[in-house]
This record gives structure tokens, C-alpha cells and sequence, in this order.
């Protein structure tokens, strides 16, 4: 599995329920571009509309080579997934507050997939409490690391 990029912001701001792995429909030029890696997840979602997950603002740069046969950069991507995928993802997103993320695009077998992820948003609390929990750890390993070079006498 070779990861093509991952949404750093998704595991910061949100509660990760389940993750499920989709394919994406891509056009030649959007292929060779995220070939270079040229892709952002940033700001990207997704949304059940029809029977079909689409992904939306996913930003995948224009193939420099492509010509008049370029891709848009930004734009809506169908996702494939099962039937009952898509309803189980569904039935999860109707709850308040809860959401599609996608965590990371990655090649699989000489396809493009992406993680997506159920979330449900943290709260500023939430943040704080875990970086003061990542600090904490931190703190931690320096003093075990400390005291393990302290010189023998």
C-alpha cells in the first residue's frame, strides 16, 4: 500500500468511528497526477446524494503534460462502494454531528482508494484535552529518556 496523501486535519478535528475503504472513478490525467503525488485532501468531504457517495472538494492538480485534456482540479468524484456500503454509511451519517471524512488516498493493486472515515466532530474541549495528553506522554518519555543517560556511579 503506497500512500498518495493523507488529510492531516481529519484525526485533529474529529472523533474517528469507522473507516471503510472505497474506490474513486478517475479520469487518465487525474491518474498521472496523482502519480507526482499532486493531490489535497484538506478540505475535502463526502456525501451520500442518490444512492451514491460522491467525494467533494478533493483537490487533485492538473496533470502538467494533459494539454486541453486536463482534468478541473476540484470537482466532485463518485465513490465505489457496495450497496449495503453505502446504506450502513448512510443510516451512520443521519445522526447529528456525524459525518464522511476521507483519511487518505492510496494506491492498492494499481487502483486509487480512499479511507473514509464515519466522524464525529471534537469539540475545542476535546482538542485541548488531547494536546494536553500528547504533552503530557512527551514530558514522560524525555524524563524516562533523561534517566537512562544519566551517567553510572
Amino acid at each position: 500500500m503506497d500512500r498518495i496523501v493523507t488529510n492531516p486535519k481529519a484525526r485533529h478535528d474529529y472523533h474517528v468511528l469507522e473507516t471503510v475503504e472505497a474506490g474513486i472513478v478517475l479520469r487518465g490525467t487525474e491518474v498521472k497526477a496523482l502519480r507526482e503525488k499532486r493531490a489535497s485532501l484538506r478540505e475535502a468531504w463526502a456525501e451520500v446524494r442518490n444512492g451514491e457517495v460522491w467525494l467533494r472538494n478533493a483537490r487533485i492538480e492538473e496533470y502538467k503534460p494533459g494539454g486541453w485534456t486536463n482534468h478541473a482540479p476540484q470537482g466532485d468524484r463518485k465513490l465505489l462502494l457496495h450497496k449495503h456500503q453505502i446504506h450502513r454509511l448512510q443510516s451512520l451519517t443521519a445522526a447529528k454531528g456525524h459525518t464522511l471524512v476521507p483519511l487518505s488516498m492510496y494506491w492498492k493493486n494499481g487502483r486509487v482508494k480512499v479511507e473514509l472515515a464515519v466522524a464525529r466532530g471534537k469539540s475545542q474541549v476535546d482538542r485541548r484535552e488531547e494536546i494536553k495528553r500528547r504533552e503530557s506522554e512527551l514530558e514522560l518519555r524525555r524524563a524516562l529518556a533523561r534517566k537512562d543517560h544519566r551517567p553510572r556511579t
